[in-house]
């Protein structure tokens, strides 16, 4: 009994070293002894396809309006999402709160540089909806609305699961500055940096980054229903990638949205100054 337990120890002790050496967008197929730090572009599908949800469980989480937001600002973004029209429609009014606000706050402190444009994402909607906006806030117009895929330590056709860790594989909420783009094997990549303390600032050493995906297309929707996962990286339509990488271009404004989310730039009081001082610019 003795030499059972030891030998049971041994190799638990095995499975969790092996668990253990896998980080941000490795290939989890590899044995432990030969995975090595891969690149940003590597960051691979795992095509698993869920069961079938019911009507209710596709519902998000509700999201309460944010505090100290002021009638006045809370108008004009009301107004906004109004401006934007059907494109919007599924766009929830409480994540597009919370895009405009911290948009608001880190414009006014330059921690994003790009004037009047924000992409946002609600990723608790099922991963069938088009669940991700580019919106031009000065001409009150979407410039682009497109699937978007969420990590697979995530869930599956919903993601309730979000996590800053780096061996998660999920998506981890917040708001992120893009960066550089460049070329991988995915094509035309670009960079993010993760704005929230503890929430996505591990985002570049987890490499998540924007980049194309066969598993985040219409083709592979339509084949499975629902659509594939990346490591964590908000992976984007072959279809779409290149127009949407250009469009939010460099030290834009990104948020990936869910119930979990906590963020210092939501800040409602901070976000009605800086409308006052500069508007949407």
């Amino acid at each position: 009994m003795k030499n059972l337990l030891q030998t049971t120890r041994r190799k638990l002790g095995g499975l969790l070293l092996a668990g253990a050496a896998l980080h941000g967008c490795q290939s989890a197929g590899q044995p432990a002894q030969q995975l090595v730090a891969l690149p940003a572009t590597t960051c691979q599908a795992t095509p698993t396809v869920a069961g079938p949800a019911s009507r209710d469980t596709l519902q998000p989480p509700a999201l309460a309006p944010l505090p100290e937001v002021s009638g006045e600002l809370r108008q004009q973004i009301r107004r906004l999402h109004a401006a934007l029209g059907a494109e919007a429609a599924e766009l929830r009014p409480a994540v597009w709160e919370r895009a405009c606000v911290g948009y608001l706050v880190l414009r006014q402190q330059g921690k994003v540089r790009r004037s009047g444009l924000l992409a946002v994402a609600d990723m608790e909607l099922p991963s069938t909806a088009q669940r991700l906006w580019v919106v031009d806030l000065k001409a009150q117009k979407v410039l682009h609305r497109s699937y978007v895929a969420h990590g697979r330590g995530s869930g599956k056709l919903l993601a309730r699961r979000f996590s800053n860790r780096i061996k998660s594989a999920c998506t981890a909420l917040g708001f992120y500055r893009t960066q550089d783009a460049y070329g991988g094997s995915h094509g035309l990549s670009r960079r993010l940096r993760g704005l929230d303390v503890g929430q996505n600032s591990n985002a570049q050493d987890r490499y998540i980054v924007l980049h194309a995906a066969d598993y985040a297309g219409r083709a592979y929707l339509r084949k499975h229903g629902q659509l594939g996962y990346s490591r964590g990286c908000p992976a984007l339509p072959p279809e779409q990638y290149r127009a949407i990488i250009g469009a939010v271009g460099e030290g834009g404004c990104l948020l990936l949205c869910g119930s979990g989310l906590e963020s210092r730039w939501l800040d409602g009081a901070a976000a009605g100054r800086a409308f006052a001082t500069r508007g949407w610019q």
